[in-house]
């Protein structure tokens, strides 16, 4: 009976304390609050009180300029609380904030360094800025010419503006510099494999695509992109393995399943390729109802 009693007033006494730091907060005594929710909040019972205060802290931490007490009271909000749909949406916006923070400290205290050049270029990029995108890309190549990224960034650059005669090799010119400086680069070897692909060169897009997917276990469209290609010289037996690697990581993609079924189809296992004939039909359903839901709700 004692032990129950004194159980039952911890709990109120946490209960309590929990409070008064949500009061603090709210009153905007963010230091104050901080100290108390820190140490009342995780053992306090009440569920919806927890999420409460740990809203509090991550808000009081952002408005107090404390990072780290922002960032651990996400963790341990989204550890708590994964699905609640308040601690995503904090989340989004927290991350969201410190982002910007970060972006703007950086452009006060270092604007002419590398990393404020590639940020203002990304951010130019997102936009769909591409010729003042490239300019600061040329720019951080000339303070410093091999920092790695810089020319997949203007291949891909290069890629996204409207074609013309050139715009193939200037990209090739760009992808390969880059691999000269970051030879581990999975996304610049397969957009050489794409681009060889696109121009039916098989031999070279196997290559490309190949030294992708071993440089990226989890690159599904680089096995994908290697098998396509090896089914398109024939080797069946060989696109067999990347394909179903491939599809493994990107059950959903319609193409796969029916790159698959071709290989399977090329060394006579037909009812492997029935199964995928069917799966690439479900895929593809699934995506044109998503489509059709899309349209019929837009945002």
């Amino acid at each position: 009976m004692a032990a129950q009693s004194g159980a039952s007033t911890g709990a109120a006494d946490t209960s309590s304390a929990t409070q008064k730091g949500l009061g603090l907060a709210e009153k905007g005594r963010c230091q104050e609050a901080l100290a108390i929710l820190k140490k009342a909040a995780p053992v306090t019972s009440d569920k919806q009180l927890k999420i409460k205060a740990g809203l509090a802290m991550v808000r009081c931490g952002l408005q107090s300029n404390q990072t780290e007490a922002t960032l651990n009271a996400l963790q341990w909000l989204n550890r708590e609380f994964p699905t609640d749909p308040d601690v995503l949406y904090v989340t989004t916006h927290a991350f969201s904030d410190l982002a910007t923070r970060a972006a703007l400290e950086l452009a006060r205290t270092a604007p002419l360094s590398t990393q404020a050049r590639e940020l203002n270029a990304e951010s130019l990029e997102s936009q769909g800025k591409w010729d003042e995108a490239a300019a600061q890309y040329n720019l951080i190549l000339k303070q410093q010419p091999r920092v790695p990224g810089i020319h997949y960034r203007l291949g891909r650059i290069i890629l996204s503006k409207p074609p013309t005669p050139t715009t193939v090799d200037n990209a090739r010119r760009e992808l390969q510099a880059e691999l000269k400086i970051d030879p581990n680069n999975a996304g610049a070897e397969y957009v050489l494999g794409e681009l060889s692909r696109q121009a039916q060169q098989w031999e070279d897009a196997i290559e490309h695509f190949s030294r992708a997917s071993k440089l990226d276990a989890s690159f599904a469209d680089a096995f994908l992109g290697l098998g396509f290609a090896l089914n398109s010289e024939g080797r069946y037996a060989e696109a067999i393995p990347p394909l179903e690697r491939g599809v493994k990581l990107q059950p959903a993609n319609p193409t796969g399943h029916y790159q698959l079924a071709i290989a399977y189809n090329g060394v006579g296992r037909k009812e492997d390729a029935k199964r995928e004939v069917m799966l690439q039909q479900e895929a593809a359903e699934k995506i044109e109802q998503a489509k059709q839901k899309a349209s019929e709700n837009p945002q």
